[in-house]
Formats: structure tokens, sequence, C-alpha cells
């Protein structure tokens, strides 16, 4: 009988998980990132048996780090980073390491800017062709640099002024001049380089031109502190980044056809209205986070409803300049395939992910191109 003891509390002895309060699981819960994959060496040791324990206690703080974990990996697969470990580019790839800042604070590894304020150029310059003619190729390239060097400009602007909220927010506190990597001096030394190279382009166009596109600079300076003082941020974009198509036209006709240009113009403010409407439901959270203001929390759960009334303003103003213009029928049709691609993106996109909204707002590059390929054969068939 004593020996039958012995070997039963020898055995329970032996069967007995190790003991782990709670302050160590806490440890092993703060010690786990889920952003990045750990080493061997780095992953908290959790006993296998201490998961299947019966004790509340114990299970309480199990489901708590699964569910730790679990919401973690969700938020980061839904989230579009700045992060250049998350997002690694051509610039890191192919360009000196001195280089890579200022190209990222230019934002040239996410050329969906770029296209989105070119597009409208390239719209007024095509319509503005003579009938049966190909635009004028000078014309489109040099436009094609100036929206490159515009964009980034602005976003070089907006870094210098948004940097104590950059730093705030995890999806842009690795930004250059948020990280520290730039100083503010060298950003504006930057700017003025990028502003000087506009400006070569900018001396080649007509006089008229010249006035109207340097009077776009107040716009491009002041669209960063909108933010700040209205919900409606995204309609001042519009108007910023759609100035283009009444340069384009004054710079191949010397003045401007408001008859054919405004039309094209507000049609160009509501599409911005909609594309980044949905851009900005990426940022909501943060946005309520810092204290700055959007479009996308100003229509809330209405959001589909106001975005839709945008687009069937935006295609109608782009039919009205067509039909002043005199264009040809293949216009239209492509203008009934553009608004397809529009309605598509309204309907489908999901205002609650992140990775959804920014997939919407990078298709916009194909809206664009579709307008200027119906604009192109409209007026070669014209």
């Amino acid at each position: 009988m004593t020996s039958f003891r012995l070997l039963s509390l020898a055995s329970r002895r032996l069967l007995k998980p190790p003991s782990l309060s709670r302050s160590h699981l806490s440890a092993a819960v703060s010690t786990y990132h889920p952003t990045t994959k750990p080493s061997p060496k780095e992953t908290p040791f959790i006993p296998f048996n201490l998961r299947h324990r019966w004790i509340p206690s114990y299970l309480d703080s199990d489901l708590r780090l699964v569910a730790h974990i679990s919401t973690s990996s969700n938020k980061d697969d839904n989230r579009v980073s700045d992060d250049p470990k998350a997002q690694a580019s051509w610039i890191d790839a192919y360009l000196p390491r001195q280089a890579r800042p200022y190209a990222k604070l230019a934002r040239l590894d996410k050329p969906i800017g770029t296209w989105l304020l070119a597009w409208p150029c390239m719209w007024s310059i095509t319509l503005a062709a003579t009938p049966g003619h190909l635009p004028d190729i000078k014309m489109l390239t040099l436009f094609g640099c100036g929206a490159l060097l515009l964009r980034g400009a602005g976003c070089t602007v907006n870094d210098l002024l948004d940097r104590d909220i950059d730093t705030m927010v995890e999806r842009t506190k690795l930004r250059p001049v948020a990280s520290g990597l730039l100083t503010p001096f060298k950003g504006l030394c930057f700017l003025g380089f990028q502003l000087l190279l506009g400006l070569g382009i900018l001396l080649q166009l007509n006089n008229y031109s010249r006035v109207l596109g340097a009077s776009s600079l107040l716009l491009v300076f002041s669209y960063p502190l909108m933010k700040r003082l209205t919900f409606w941020p995204q309609a001042y974009l519009g108007l910023t980044f759609n100035w283009g198509a009444l340069l384009g036209w004054a710079a191949i006709k010397g003045s401007i056809d408001p008859a054919i240009i405004v039309p094209l113009y507000i049609s160009g403010v509501f599409w911005t209205l909609v594309y980044d409407t949905i851009y900005a439901h990426q940022d909501k959270e943060d946005d309520l986070k810092v204290g700055v203001k959007s479009t996308a929390l100003r229509f809330g759960d209405s959001t589909k409803e106001w975005i839709t009334g945008f687009g069937i303003l935006c295609i109608s103003s782009l039919a009205l300049s067509g039909y002043n213009a005199e264009i040809g029928w293949p216009y239209y049709a492509l203008l009934a395939v553009a608004s397809g691609q529009l309605a598509w993106q309204i309907w489908t996109v999901d205002l609650s992910s992140r990775l959804d909204c920014n997939r919407k707002f990078v298709s916009n590059k194909w809206f664009g191109a579709i307008i200027c390929s119906g604009i192109l054969l409209g007026r070669l068939s014209s």
C-alpha cells in the first residue's frame, strides 16, 4: 500500500503542468508582434498542456490571446500601409540610397496620383485637336511631365504641413519627413527643385496658359489645409486636380471656350468627389483620431447615395461637353463604357475594407483612359 501511494504521488508530480502566472502570459502576449513573423528564438513559449487546462482563469487568458492575434491579423490584411518594409517598390531596388527618400516624398512609387492629375489634361488637349487629326504629341508629353512634377510638389507640401499628424498615424508615420529621414529644410529644397522644373515646362506655353497655370499654385499650396477647415476637402481637391482641363485647351487654342471646357472641368470635379471619397474611407478611423475632416466622415452610411449622385453629374457633364464640341459618336459609346466602370466602383465597393477601397480608387486610371480614348476616336471621326 505504501509503495502504491509513493507511485501515485510521483506520477502526479510528473504529470503536473508547469505553473504560469497571468503576468507571464501577459508578457508573452506583449512580445507577440503580428505585423512581423517572429523568429523561433523570439516566439513566446506557451506550453501545450497549459492551453488545454480546464481552469477558467487560464482558459480566459488563452481566449484573449487568440482573439488578439486574429483581430490584429485581420486589421493588417485590410491596411494599406506606407511602410517601406511592407511595400517594397522599384525605388528600393533601383535608385541610389540618397535618392530614395526624395522619390518616396514625391510618391513616385504610387503613380495613381499622377494618372488622376494627367487625365483631365489629356482630355482637354485631345478635345482641342482639329477634327480628323491626332492631338498635339508635344503638348501631351509636356503636360504628362508637368502632372508628374506638380503631383510630387503637392505631396511634398502635404507632408511638410502634415508632419505632426503623420507621426500620429500608423499608416503614414514612416513617410520621409514624418520619420525624420528628411529634414523639413531638405523637403523645402526639394519642393523648390520640383517647382523650378515645372516653371520650365510652363514657360513653353503661350502667355494666357502661363498665367492660368501659375494661378493653380494657390490651390496646390492651400489644399493640404482644407481637411482642417471643412468636411469637403475632396471638393477642393477636385478644383485643384482638374485644373489641367482648363489649361490643356488654353495651351492649344490660346483661350477658353466656356461651353466646352467648363462642363469638362466640372465633370472632373465630380469624378474626384467619387474616387477621393472612396479613398477617404480608408483613413476615416485615423482622421477621427487626429481630428481632420473628410467627405467620408461627412456622408457616413449615406456615402453610396452621395457618390452615385456625383457619378451621374460627372457623366452628364462629360456628355454636355462632348455635345458642345460636336464630337463623333464613338465618344458616346465609350462614355457608356466609362459609366459602367464608374457604376461598378460605386455599387461594389466595400467601404469597411481598406483594401477594397484602395482597389476601387486605383481603378480610376482606367476610367480616365476610357474617356480619353472616347474623345480621341470621337474627334478622329468628326
